[in-house]
């Protein structure tokens, strides 16, 4: 043995990590669409929503965070208020239901119409 031979190779960078391909993904979304968990993790190639909701949480501030959604139009949990600000400023499309027993509004993204996907796009980039 000459010594070469120090570990396994360095990674060649052709695979790039998990939660920068989430990123990448989510950085794609136009302003007024969204994209559940389970669509960003599909683009991926996976089936992993709750990894990127857990990306999302640890590295999403920095991101469009409020363009990634739960499945039945909810935005992500704790930011409502400030996730509704941003639909309202984009157009995101909503669904609002007013309740006259509590004075409450209710309200989801309309995913049907702000569904987004890069493959619908005109310049996939996946």
């Amino acid at each position: 043995m000459d010594g070469a031979e120090s570990g396994p190779e360095p990674d060649s960078g052709a695979e790039p990590d998990f939660g920068a391909a989430v990123a990448e993904v989510v950085r794609l979304i136009p302003a007024g669409h969204v994209m559940t968990y389970g669509d960003v993790a599909a683009v991926l190639g996976s089936r992993a929503a709750r990894a990127v909701g857990t990306v999302m949480a640890r590295e999403g501030a920095d991101l469009p965070w409020w363009r990634v959604v739960r499945a039945g139009g909810l935005p992500p949990v704790w930011h409502e208020a400030r996730a509704l600000e941003h639909y309202r400023a984009e157009g995101t499309p909503l669904v609002e239901r007013s309740s006259a027993a509590s004075g409450s509004s209710a309200w989801r993204i309309d995913v049907r119409r702000a569904r987004w996907s890069p493959a619908t796009d005109a310049d996939d980039p996946f």
